[in-house]
């Protein structure tokens, strides 16, 4: 199935036995240590494959927030386009890398989003997009990633037969462990594209389900 290409597939990962020993054991630590220290990240493998291990083979939901000192999670409205994503709730993700994305967003600038991570034909893929004057800024730092249990999240539900990454749930959650992560360690930092804030808005009312919406 040919995809458009502002469709950024997951970058390939090949973890073997020794690797994934790694990670359940740094995992383990994590959690047996808590949330008040962030974990000390020194395996030779990209952040982000840890965090798409913890997200897709440990019961656990990632958080991506500029404050690196979150004890507790409540809900919060959230306004979005779709339903599931317009309600009072804890946002997070079943996904390493899209969380990423949400930690090093400097987002004192104002800025609209339009993002998503989906699995498509069986595959995970991306989009990010900002504020056109706002990408110009540069608008990266170092942000924070929070494990929370996965008990009590829903998944949202696919969209035309995707499977969504974003799970939200309606009561507080605490985290379990966190770890900090740098633009550099995000793999997309280069591909996220920028958009007119009054182009996204008319066509999005337009066509609702026209996602992303892309002014070119």
């Amino acid at each position: 199935m040919d995809l458009p290409a502002h469709w950024l597939p997951r970058p390939s990962c090949s973890l073997d036995d020794e690797t994934l020993a790694d990670f359940a054991s740094l995992l383990a630590d994590a959690v047996a240590q808590g949330p008040d220290q962030p974990i000390p990240y020194t395996l030779a493998v990209p952040k982000w494959q840890f965090l798409c291990y913890v997200a897709e083979q440990a019961e656990y939901v990632l958080h991506g927030s500029n404050d690196p000192s979150i004890e507790r999670f409540e809900p919060r409205r959230s306004y979005d386009s779709d339903a599931f994503g317009d309600r009072t709730a804890v946002y997070a993700a079943s996904d390493g890398i899209w969380p990423m994305f949400y930690a090093i967003l400097n987002r004192d600038h104002p800025l609209s989003m339009v993002n998503s991570c989906s699995d498509i034909v069986g595959e995970t893929y991306y989009y990010f997009s900002i504020s056109r004057p706002v990408l110009d800024l540069h608008p990266w730092q170092e942000g924070t990633i929070y494990l929370l249990s996965a008990d009590g999240f829903e998944h949202q539900p696919p969209i035309r037969g995707a499977r969504q990454r974003q799970v939200a749930k309606l009561a507080p959650a605490e985290p379990v462990a966190k770890i900090r992560v740098t633009p550099e360690e995000f793999p997309f930092l280069k591909d996220v594209r920028g958009h007119d804030d009054a182009v996204v808005q008319a066509r999005s009312a337009a066509d609702p389900d026209g996602f992303p919406w892309i002014d070119e």
